[in-house]
C-alpha cells in the first residue's frame, strides 16, 4: 500500500510538472526565478548573443547555473528584477544585480566614494573601463547620472544604470572618454568604498592646491560645455577650499599659489554668472578679484560690461578705460568701449530730451515771453509818441488862434 501511494505521489507531481511547463507557472512548492534570491549575472562579451535583446529584457536569454550563493542573505526586495525610474521620467533608471549591504551603508552626500565603473553605449558597446574611480559625492566631480545613482547605492551593491545623454554627456559628446553627442549610456557599477572627506584644515598646502585645482578645472569643463550652473558650483567648492583656514603650516609662496587659483576661480566665475544673466553676483566675484588684485584686466573688464548691462554707463566707461590703460593693444576692450561711449551720448541725449519735454522747452518759452515784452514795448512807445505829437498840434494850433 505505501509503495502505491508514493507510485501515485510520483506520477500526480510529474503530471503537475507538465501542466505548469504549458502554463508557465512556477512549479507548487518551489519558487520562481524572481522569487528565489539568484542574482542575474553579466555576461562576457563572448557569450552576448549577436541579436542581444534589449536591456529592459536582459535575464530572459539563457540562465546560468546557480552558484552557491554568497547573496542568499541578501534582501529579496533588492533582487527583484525591476527598474528603479530615479527622476520619474524614465530617462535615468538603475536595475540591482547585486545586492549590497543594506540600506544603512548607503554613502551621503560629500563622502569620497570608490566605484567599478563600466560605460557602455546603450547596444553595449563598451566605452571605457575603471576599475577604482573615484569622486566626491554631489561634488559634481562626475557626469549626473553617476552623481546620482551612487547615493541611491549600498555598499558592494552592482547595479546597471541606463542613462540619457541628457545626464551623461549632452548634446556635445565627450573626448575622453571617446562619446559621440547625444549618445544613451548605459554604466555597470559597483561601489566598493566611501569614506569622510578630510578636514581641509589638516590637508597640507600641496594637498590643497591640487585638491582646489581639480575643482577648477571641472568648472571649466562645465564652463566649455555651456552647463554655466554646474561651473559656478564647481569654482564655489574651489573657492572653499582656497579660503578654508589652515592647522598647518604655510609659506609666503604657498600662500600666493592658493591665491592664484583663487582669483581664477572667481574671475572664471564671474564669466559663467555673466551667461546666467546674475549680474549682482557677477559683479560680488569681480569686486572679490580687484581686492586682491586691483590691475586685474579681466576683472576690470568683466566689472564694466556688468555695469553697463545694469545701465550704469558713466562707471562702466572708467573701468574699461582703466582696463585699457593697462592693455593698450586690447582690440576686445576697444571694441566694448567704442560701444559703451556711443551708448551713453545716446542716453544723455535722450535724458536731455526727456527734461525739456518735461519742463515744456523752457528756452523758447523764455524767448517767447521777450518778443512779447519786445512788441508790447514799441506799441507804448509808438502811443506815447503819437499822444505827444497830438498834444504838440493842438498847443500850437491854440497858440496861432491867440495871436489872430
Amino acid at each position: 500500500r505505501a509503495s502505491a501511494i508514493q507510485g501515485l505521489d510520483h506520477w500526480f507531481e510529474q503530471t503537475i510538472k507538465l501542466f505548469n511547463c504549458h502554463l508557465d507557472l512556477p512549479i507548487s512548492g518551489k519558487a520562481s526565478l524572481l522569487d528565489s534570491g539568484e542574482d542575474f549575472e553579466m555576461l562576457d562579451d563572448d557569450e552576448i548573443d549577436d541579436d542581444p535583446p534589449p536591456l529592459e529584457d536582459a535575464g530572459g536569454g539563457k540562465k546560468t547555473k546557480k552558484e552557491p550563493a554568497e547573496d542568499q542573505d541578501a534582501s529579496p526586495s533588492s533582487l527583484v528584477d525591476e527598474w528603479m525610474d530615479i527622476l520619474g521620467n524614465g530617462q535615468l533608471r538603475k536595475k540591482v544585480l547585486r545586492a549590497g549591504n543594506g540600506p544603512d551603508s548607503r554613502p551621503t552626500k560629500g563622502q569620497n566614494v570608490v566605484i567599478h565603473l563600466k560605460t557602455s553605449l546603450a547596444d553595449g558597446t563598451l566605452i571605457e573601463e575603471q576599475p577604482e574611480l573615484s569622486f566626491t559625492l554631489g561634488d559634481g566631480d562626475v557626469i549626473q547620472a553617476l552623481d546620482l545613482t551612487v547615493q541611491l547605492m549600498e555598499m558592494g551593491e552592482k547595479a546597471l544604470v541606463q542613462a540619457d545623454a541628457k545626464y551623461a554627456y549632452g548634446a556635445l559628446g565627450s573626448l575622453a572618454p571617446e562619446v559621440l553627442p547625444s549618445a544613451d549610456l548605459a554604466l555597470e557599477v559597483q561601489l566598493l568604498d566611501a569614506t569622510e572627506a578630510p578636514d581641509l584644515e589638516l590637508l597640507s598646502p600641496q594637498e590643497r592646491v591640487a585638491l582646489a585645482g581639480q575643482k577648477r578645472e571641472r568648472g571649466n569643463v562645465y564652463y566649455q560645455r555651456g552647463d554655466y550652473a554646474f561651473a559656478v558650483n564647481s569654482y564655489g567648492f574651489a573657492l572653499q577650499i582656497t579660503e578654508s583656514s589652515s592647522k598647518v603650516d604655510i609659506s609666503p609662496e604657498e600662500e600666493e599659489e592658493l591665491m592664484d587659483i583663487k582669483v581664477k576661480c572667481l574671475n572664471n566665475m564671474a564669466a559663467a554668472q555673466l551667461k546666467l544673466d546674475h549680474y549682482e553676483a557677477a559683479l560680488r566675484s569681480c569686486v572679490s578679484v580687484l581686492a586682491h588684485q586691483p590691475d586685474n584686466i579681466k576683472a576690470l573688464f568683466r566689472k564694466g560690461k556688468v555695469l553697463a548691462l545694469q545701465g550704469e554707463y558713466a562707471e562702466a566707461i572708467r573701468n574699461l578705460k582703466m582696463a585699457l590703460k593697462l592693455e593698450p593693444s586690447n582690440k576686445t576692450i576697444h571694441s566694448e568701449l567704442s560701444k559703451l561711449v556711443k551708448k551713453h551720448s545716446e542716453q544723455k541725449g535722450a535724458e536731455q530730451a526727456m527734461y525739456k519735454k518735461m519742463l515744456g522747452n523752457p528756452g523758447s518759452g523764455g524767448m517767447q515771453k521777450h518778443q512779447a515784452k519786445s512788441s508790447w514795448g514799441v506799441s507804448w512807445k509808438w502811443l506815447f509818441g503819437a499822444t505827444a505829437v497830438a498834444i504838440g498840434g493842438v498847443a500850437l494850433s491854440v497858440v496861432i488862434a491867440a495871436r489872430n
